[in-house]
């Protein structure tokens, strides 16, 4: 299996531009990031240059994430703002070699009929996937639990699911996230089989702690291996929370890659 550290939740001890060369040092290739916004394209373009990185996953701009926005997809009036999101997405996904953005949905705002947040978020979602085709990108989503994030429009898989297949759009797919299907209540390899056709990314964080693997009550050994027995051949994000200091959370590692015959990162 291939592993991409995301660094905006692991090596957060380190500066932004300093975590890529320690996820080099712990013998990792591929990295993900949630929001690379806060270095121009061109310092993170040297990183990965330097330290033979792979970026698979950013997320489009989400707005004010101190004020408590999630994505802007779904909110009314903000129209300028989530094109002006998207562009600045598309230029650091061009300039850093990004397959994939996910674009979150955002927070239902008090009074907004539920109806016409969907209308809103079908038609950007649209555009999104309309431009970023153009450049043979692919556009995700993602169901997040709403414990952890309260009030987040998009919680349920089977709601996800039927949004790609009405958009009919082929570069929209799902980013599955183990962690947030786990506090779903779901049982995350069944899940996994009923939607695979249309999942393009995979995430864990053992559940329901999100820290790293073995910390919870997520099987990884079998999770792993069912993945690769089902030929997924993308990468899996470890979207995690070290519970200590992030280099050691890395343990669980040593010892997987020492039953499956000492495969690399």
């Amino acid at each position: 299996m291939k592993f991409a550290v995301n660094v905006s939740t692991i090596f957060t001890e380190a500066p932004f531009l300093a975590r890529f060369a320690k996820v080099k040092q712990h013998g990792f290739s591929l990295v993900e990031c949630q929001f690379p916004y806060v270095a121009v394209p061109e310092a993170i373009a040297d990183k990965l240059e330097e330290y033979e990185l792979s970026l698979v996953l950013i997320n489009l701009p989400a707005g004010d994430w101190e004020s408590g926005e999630r994505g802007l997809a779904i909110l009314p009036d903000r129209h300028d703002d989530f094109r002006r999101a998207l562009e600045k997405g598309m230029r650091y996904a061009l300039a850093l070699d990004v397959p994939r953005l996910h674009c979150m949905a955002g927070v239902m705002p008090a009074g907004l009929p539920r109806e016409r947040a969907k209308e809103i978020y079908m038609r950007r979602l649209d555009e999104a996937a309309a431009a970023l085709g153009v450049h043979g990108l692919t556009l995700t989503i993602e169901p997040i639990n709403p414990l952890d994030m309260p009030g987040y429009f998009l919680t349920d898989i089977s709601e996800a699911a039927a949004v790609i297949r009405d958009l009919g759009r082929p570069n929209v797919k799902m980013q599955y996230d183990m962690y947030h299907m786990a506090r779903l209540g779901l049982e995350v390899t069944a899940t996994f089989l009923a939607y695979e056709p249309l999942i393009d990314h995979v995430q864990f964080a053992d559940a329901p702690g999100r820290h790293e693997p073995g910390t919870g009550a997520l099987p990884y050994h079998e999770i792993f291996s069912f993945l690769q027995e089902r030929g997924y051949g993308g990468a899996i994000g470890l979207e995690y929370i070290p519970s200590g200091e992030s280099g050691e959370s890395f343990a669980w590692y040593d010892e997987y890659r020492t039953m499956k015959g000492g495969r690399g990162r």
